[in-house]
Order: C-alpha cells, then structure tokens, then sequence
C-alpha cells in the first residue's frame, strides 16, 4: 500500500527495483511521478526480471470516445443552424428517404451539404414487421398510438349504410420514416394508361422504376409457389383473372451470406437513410418541425424550425426538398405565403372496399403456405385487388398456425378516384397547434365517376372470390358491399401535382414549385393521377427522378 507522499518513483526507489517494471505491473498508473496515496501497488516477485535485451515499449494511450445516444447518427438544430446546406429535405417517407439516398449515392464523398428535418421522433429501428415481438395484432395497435397516428377531419357529402358509423378524418404516421414503417410494401409500377397523365415520358419513367424496384428489393417471390399461391392463382385464370399475378413486394428474400447480412426483409425508408449515411455525413434532426419556407426574391433561403423545446430555428439552404406528406407539404407551402392556384387542390384518395372470404382446407394439400396476389389496375378495370391469407398469418413470426376447416381469405381493392379542384386541404386560422401554424382542413368527396368505380369494384371482389371458390363473409349476401370511408389508408395523393400549367398543378415536370426557384416537392402530393395502384413505388421512382435533376442544376 503506497505511503503518504509515494511516487510510483520513489517505490521504485525504496525497493530497488526498475521503474519500467513497476508501470507495466501498475497499467492504472501512467504517471511515475503522479501521487499515489492509500493505491494498491503490485512489486514484482523476487525471481522477476526485465529481459535487458527487449525494451519496453510505451503504453497505448487510452483516448476518450464519443459514445451514440441512440441507433442512428444525430445532429442538433443548433448546430444545423450554423451551417448553409446545400440541399436540405423536410420529411423522411418514402420520397425524402429516396432523395437522400440518390444525392448520397451520386455525389459520394464530396463537399456538398446535405440536411435533413424531420417532425417525427425515433419510433422504430426498422420497419414493424422485421421486428420480432410484433405481430399482426400488437403491430396495427402500436402503430395506432394517437402519439404518432395524427388524424385530420374532413368535410364532405357521403351515403350509404356505413356513413354514419365512421369519423370523417384522414391519417398521418409521423416518425422518423414516415409511413414506410408501417406500410404493406406492396409495390406494383402504374398502369400505362395512368401514367399517360404524368409529365414525364413513358422510357424515362420506365427507367427510374428500374432504379426503385432495385434499391428497394422489389420482387414476386414472397408467396410463389406456395400451394395455396398456385391453387388460387390456377383458378383466377381460368375464370377470367389471366393477369392475375404473384403480389410485387419490397422485401429483401436474399439469405444471409458471407457476411453479408439480410435481416430486414419489410423495406422502409430507414434502409434508404442507412444506406446514405454509409456513405457520406448526413445531418440528422428529428422532433423538427418546419413551419415555413423562407424566400427571397423567388428563391428558397432557408426554412424555419421549431424545436421539441418550442425554439425557432433558421436553417440556411440553397435548395428545399419537401417531403412532408400529402398534408403536411401543402400546410408548409400555404403558410409560407407561396399560394398557386392549384396548390392544396385535387386531393386524391383511393377508394376501398375489404371483404373477408372463406375456403375449405379440405380442398387444399398438408403444406398449405401463404397467398400473395394481385389483380392489378387497368384502363378498362380502374381499381386494383390485393389477395392475401390464410387468415392473419400472411405475416407472422413466433406463432404456431393453428390446425383449422376452414380459413379466411382476405380480398382489399383500392379504387381510381379523379382528381377534382374542389378536393383539398386548406388552413383553418380559427384553429392553431402547439407551433402555432393553423390548423388544416380537408374538404373531400366522390364524383358520380368515382362512384361508379366503387360499384365495379363491388362487383370485381365478388367475381374474383367466386373465382377463387371462397365464400364472401360479410355483408349478409347481399350484392352490394359496404365501402371504408375516406382516409382508412394511407393512399392521399395530388395536392402539389406535377405539371406543365401553373393553374392546374402545384409543381412543374420536375417536382419545383411554380414560381419559386429552388423548393422541390418529393411525396405522393405530386401524382398528378392515381388509378388504382398503390402510390409509395412511383413516388420513390419520381423523387430519385428529382434528385438527379437538382444535382444536374447545380453541377
């Protein structure tokens, strides 16, 4: 035990021995003249000697490390606001996190400045499916939290037997990922005589597909050649379904290999993130609200921020990606006073009908598997009809299949609504939130045309169920089925949609804004139409589309 006043020094001293030996017997001590008072010191045994032919070398010096508060990379909006950003997206869906990535990806480790704002907090490392402990179930209740599911009320005309049973609100998810997190990652491209609406030519549109289908692992594998899949899908084509075809998913099906590591199978956004900070520094700000964009002379100069703290911050860019969502965006662009004719308008929503059917198990061999179908949206057939089952175990882990007589077959179809100036978002200035931006408004309904669309698809779920030999549960029998009121799913579309005229679109071809040099938009408020096909594909398709362009301007 070292004395008052001791050196590991002065031991080496009193007991004759080499003051090398002693620091490498006494690691914690790194100073030789450092005090050492009432310090357990460990002296080498009698026979010990250092070797006079090898000299020690010195000690490693322990270094300090900066230790990550959580899974991803963070940065604070105060240190984002001594920075002039080069790009800076607002929002990280699908089409924020595609922007991000393909800016990452092209530009690589130059010098360019790269920002991103999102509203939302850390929710989930992945997307909930890839997550052991929730399934079916404990998912859809998690991600109904009001925490992070925001509902927005609607105004419009409606009938029929369900009207009165269901609040009028669409929905948001706000998290870092957006509604990536929790979508079904069913990814089918657009019919050809949907995108003849687009701006955009059908081979340029055909390559960014390209682009998205491969970042994102999509593929027809998920349930091909399962003997339910193949049964089913035998019995659609003979009855009049020959397109009907294996359901196109964004799913990474590729094993573990070598290192190479395939965990994450439901694609999210994050994988996009991740995929750009491998790459190069990206800053990272969540709980970051932007509640306008500044503009001077026609062009972006930044945005302003209101922290979790309620702090305002002016974050400096060059160039603007908003990608906050159908609502969202045109709440940032309407409260920044950039108010084009057609911004806010020709809200598009699909409609939706979901019935339960039942099969025999019976007529079906011992390993039953998964189906994943679709029915994919035509010219002539304006919706489309996503075929899924045995019962909620399309997506499950940890649980048993229970041995049954009969399973459900669950039939969801998503119908073309046309896109009306009358459909919109607008602020309410009677009504603010905790930032103190107005409230939104949604005035909302269906056209006789649209209508129509909910008919056939009443009539196409009950052919292709007759088709399949499953029999309709619900409804009574009778030849009508109800249809879920707007905003049940997370298919809102077209309030900043891309075109040529400032009157009739938000946005020009490439995603800018009309009349402001420099904000680009990159969710689904830019399809200028929806048929019946899930959107998130195209909108990531289109968003890579405008990231090339911005990168092209600036090059």
């Amino acid at each position: 035990m070292a004395g008052y006043g001791d050196t590991l020094k002065s031991i080496a001293i009193k007991y004759e021995t080499d003051i090398q030996t002693l620091l490498a017997l006494n690691s914690r001590i790194t100073d030789p003249d450092q005090l050492i008072h009432g310090t357990h010191v460990r002296l080498p045994s009698p026979t010990y000697t250092l070797h006079s032919s090898l000299p020690l070398l010195p000690l490693c010096p322990v270094t300090e490390k900066d230790y990550p508060e959580h899974w991803i990379p963070l940065t604070s909006l105060d240190d984002m606001a001594q920075t002039d950003y080069d790009v800076l997206i607002i929002g990280t869906g699908a089409g924020g996190g595609a922007a991000v990535w393909r800016l990452s990806e092209q530009w690589g480790q130059n010098g360019k400045r790269i920002g991103v704002v999102e509203a939302g907090d850390l929710v989930l490392p992945t997307h909930g499916q890839n997550i052991p402990t929730l399934n079916t179930d404990q998912f859809e209740q998690f991600w109904h939290n009001p925490l992070y599911f925001k509902k927005i009320p609607f105004m419009g005309s409606f009938s029929g037997p369900e009207a009165s049973l269901v609040d009028g609100y669409f929905n948001e998810f706000i998290a870092l990922g957006g509604q990536s997190l929790i979508w079904a990652t069913t990814s089918p491209r657009m019919d050809d005589s949907v995108l003849l609406q687009f701006p955009v030519p059908a081979q340029e549109m055909a390559r960014y597909y390209d682009i998205a289908e491969q970042t994102m692992s999509v593929n027809a594998m998920y349930a091909q050649e399962s003997q339910l899949q193949d049964i089913l899908l035998h019995r659609l084509e003979k009855q009049g379904f020959p397109d009907a075809a294996d359901l196109p998913m964004a799913v990474d099906l590729n094993r573990s290999d070598y290192g190479l590591v395939h965990s994450n199978v439901f694609f999210s956004s994050l994988h996009f993130l991740a995929m750009a900070m491998n790459r190069r520094k990206i800053d990272l700000a969540v709980n970051a609200r932007v509640i306008r964009v500044e503009v001077e002379k026609e062009r972006v100069v930044g945005v302003q921020v209101v922290s979790a703290d309620k702090r305002l911050h002016l974050i400096k860019a060059k160039t603007v990606i908003l990608a906050a969502g159908t609502f969202e965006t045109p709440r940032i662009l309407l409260s920044s006073g950039i108010e084009g004719r057609a911004i806010g308008h020709y809200l598009v929503h699909h409609s939706m009908l979901s019935v339960a059917s039942t099969i025999s198990r019976n007529e079906f061999p011992e390993n039953l598997g998964v189906a994943g179908i679709l029915i994919p949206s035509t010219n002539s057939r304006p919706y489309q009809i996503k075929i899924q089952g045995p019962g909620s175990y399309f997506w499950y882990q940890f649980k048993d299949v229970p041995l049954r007589e009969h399973w459900e077959i669950y039939l969801h179809a998503t119908g073309q609504v046309q896109p009306r100036y009358e459909n919109r978002v607008m602020l309410d200035p009677s009504k603010t939130d905790e930032c103190g931006l107005p409230g939104l408004l949604v005035q909302f309904s269906y056209s006789q045309e649209d209508t129509a669309v909910i008919h056939q698809m009443s009539q196409g779920i009950q052919y292709a169920a007759s088709a399949m030999k499953t029999v309709i549960t619900v409804n009574g029998g009778k030849s009508f089925l109800p249809y879920r009121f707007p905003g049940q799913e997370f298919h809102s579309m077209g309030t900043c949609r891309m075109g040529f005229d400032p009157d009739t679109s938000g946005t020009d071809p490439y995603c800018c804004v009309h009349g402001v040099s420099g904000v680009y938009v990159a969710d689904n408020s830019i399809l200028p139409a929806s048929g019946g096909t899930s959107p998130t594909l195209t909108t990531v398709a289109l968003a890579i589309r405008t990231a090339d362009y911005i990168m092209e301007k600036m090059n």
